[in-house]
């Protein structure tokens, strides 16, 4: 094959797999890569209508790009107890996909828990569970964002903006960890460290 079957395949290849993505963020990044290499094909073969079309879809997904990393996030916060009647459906509705990344969660009712629904903007984001290892430290037991905000900022609003309230109960350590290599990293970007056996660790 020469470049412009290639540019063709590889514009259709990557359209398609923007398709799959759950996460809006990603979606339009990825459609936008696509559409810009249609474009491209588009001038290669002089088919203008699929420079027009494609440069089009090009400046949407820019556009949408923009008002997603520049408008303004309220994150705020829902406690709630491990028996909530809303708790337990938010987690039959996600537990295939909660499955995933945490495959040994299981909700238990316990005192010494820590669990709250995350808003954006009043729109529920995802849900943070832990429990008390001790007095000085709290153990992650699911950090879940359901699929169109995953974006890590839920996690950082989780550490930055509640760190101060950890620390007023008197943690000064967040454990956390998982089987999946996909949250580790995610950990490892957040700013955890690893502390060895699928053990992750950050000082508050």
């Amino acid at each position: 094959m020469d470049i412009l079957e290639w540019t063709g395949y590889i514009a259709s290849g990557i359209i398609a797999l923007s398709m799959t993505m759950n996460s809006i963020v990603k979606f339009r990044w990825i459609n936008l890569a696509g559409a810009a290499t249609f474009a491209v094909y588009g001038f290669l073969i002089d088919a203008y209508p699929v420079i027009l079309l494609n440069g089009f879809i090009v400046i949407v997904d820019a556009y949408y790009l923009v008002k997603i990393y520049t408008r303004s996030l309220v994150f705020d916060t829902l406690d709630m107890k491990g028996d909530n009647n809303y708790l337990m459906k938010f987690l039959e509705f996600h537990n295939s996909d909660i499955q995933k990344y945490f495959p040994d969660f299981f909700n238990e009712s316990r005192s010494d828990s820590v669990c709250f629904i995350i808003l954006r903007n009043m729109a529920v984001a995802g849900l943070f569970i832990a429990h008390k290892e001790n007095k000085t430290e709290l153990r992650v037991k699911l950090d879940y964002a359901v699929p169109e905000y995953r974006d890590y900022r839920n996690g950082r609003f989780v550490l930055n903006h509640l760190r101060e309230s950890f620390k007023k109960d008197g943690f000064r350590k967040v454990l956390a960890g998982s089987r999946t290599p996909d949250h580790n990293r995610y950990l490892k970007k957040l700013g955890f460290n690893e502390t060895g056996s699928g053990e992750f660790e950050i000082l508050l």
